[in-house]
């Protein structure tokens, strides 16, 4: 056996990697610190956003404490809406005044922090999907607030909030059953409206991809057009009423275009067509001048176009004029309708080059297939036509 000594690492200090520190988390004493500030200050928030600021408190670690403490005056229980132990505040969003003029100032407040510190916008939302998500456990009082706050959230654009934060959130069966969630969705839009276009509110809806979904805000017992129509009008919410059933009325139209589309295109037989078609428009209340148009289009758009061969065009647009001609002759009903048809061939042929030419050939076609009345073509041509496309 040797007797050397062995070597040693005395003296040697062994640093440990900081990554390996684990800094105790104490949220509890964060939010007390947050809360003396707003009770130091009387809860002046231009001053308290002044104290925060120039504070050492750790927002990176305790964003969602810090929004806890803005929005219920304190702590909340994890999971809940309940207040946790510890100090805190009146004049939180839920303390104030259920009116636009006492909660402004609370958003201009978080705009100045997020502007300081961007990153809290992901804690912002934390909160906020965690508080929607719980709308049962609060009144309806505190309900109305929340709701007006996020109006004027989006309203003062509040660094880049996504409206699916909000919208997306609400959608829990037991939240949209017990009408919570048209109760809240009904105060922020009537909100948000005060200083905002509808054509706003209809982007927000589409960026929280709900713009085709509003009846999911509904119960299901009133989830229907007839329902959404009567709330909201009630609601004094006439010109998103106006926008839902227009909304409404383009999706009818399209499908029967697309349905009319299909049917055509497999030849399908004439008198299928034509009850196909009178069906859709008693379930959908389509007005006759839009099925004319619709048929016209549905017809045309049919036709096997050859390129820049004029004759070969019109001899294949009057073809499919014959064969459907009795389509068209179904729902040109009155004088007022033929005119309409009238109207809507003369613009076409006017406007698309591989039909311009071909006006006169075509009404007469509709003429000799009993589509188009003499005396309707006599009122066109004396006083009732569009100047465009009308032949000199």
């Amino acid at each position: 056996m040797s007797s050397k000594e062995k070597p040693t690492l005395g003296g040697t200090r062994i640093k440990t990697r900081k990554r390996n520190i684990a800094a105790p988390l104490d949220p509890a004493a964060f939010a007390d610190a947050v809360v003396q500030i707003y009770l130091d200050n009387a809860g002046d928030l231009e001053l308290v956003a002044k104290n925060l600021e120039s504070s050492d408190l750790n927002f990176s670690r305790y964003g969602d404490t810090f929004f806890e403490v803005v929005f219920t005056g304190g702590r909340t229980q994890p999971g809940t809406i309940k207040p946790d132990e510890g100090e805190r505040h009146p004049y939180s969003v839920i303390e104030c005044e259920a009116k636009r003029e006492a909660i402004l100032p609370s958003v201009i407040y978080i705009q100045k922090i997020l502007r300081r510190r961007p990153f809290l916008i992901k804690n912002l939302e934390n909160v906020m999907r965690r508080f929607l998500q719980s709308l049962e456990l609060f009144e309806d009082n505190e309900r109305k607030k929340l709701a007006i706050f996020t109006a004027l959230a989006f309203s003062q654009k509040l660094s880049g909030l996504p409206p699916e934060t909000v919208f997306q959130p609400l959608l829990k069966d037991n939240l949209v059953v017990k009408g919570l969630v048209l109760s809240f969705i009904t105060d922020f839009f009537k909100e948000y409206l005060v200083d905002n276009s509808l054509d706003d509110l209809i982007s927000i809806l589409k960026r929280g991809k709900m713009e085709d979904n509003l009846l999911d805000f509904f119960p299901s017992a009133k989830r229907s057009p007839e329902g959404f129509s009567e709330h909201f009008t009630k609601e004094g919410l006439v010109p998103l009423v106006e926008y839902n059933e227009k909304k409404i009325f383009e999706v009818k139209l399209k499908e029967m275009k697309s349905a009319l589309t299909t049917q055509i295109a497999e030849e399908s037989d004439i008198s299928e067509v034509i009850e196909n078609v009178k069906q859709r428009v008693k379930d959908a209340k389509l007005p006759d001048n839009e099925v004319v148009r619709i048929l016209w289009d549905v017809i045309m758009d049919a036709v096997q176009w050859s390129g820049k061969n004029q004759q070969q065009n019109a001899n294949s647009a009057l073809r499919q004029v014959k064969t459907w001609a009795k389509l068209l002759n179904s729902f040109c009903s009155s004088g007022k309708l033929e005119l309409e048809l009238m109207y809507k061939v003369q613009m076409q042929c006017y406007e698309d080059a591989k039909l311009m030419k071909l006006f006169p050939e075509i009404v007469k076609s509709l003429y000799d297939q009993d589509v188009l009345a003499e005396d309707t073509i006599l009122y066109w041509f004396r006083k009732g036509s569009n100047p465009k496309g009308k032949p000199s």
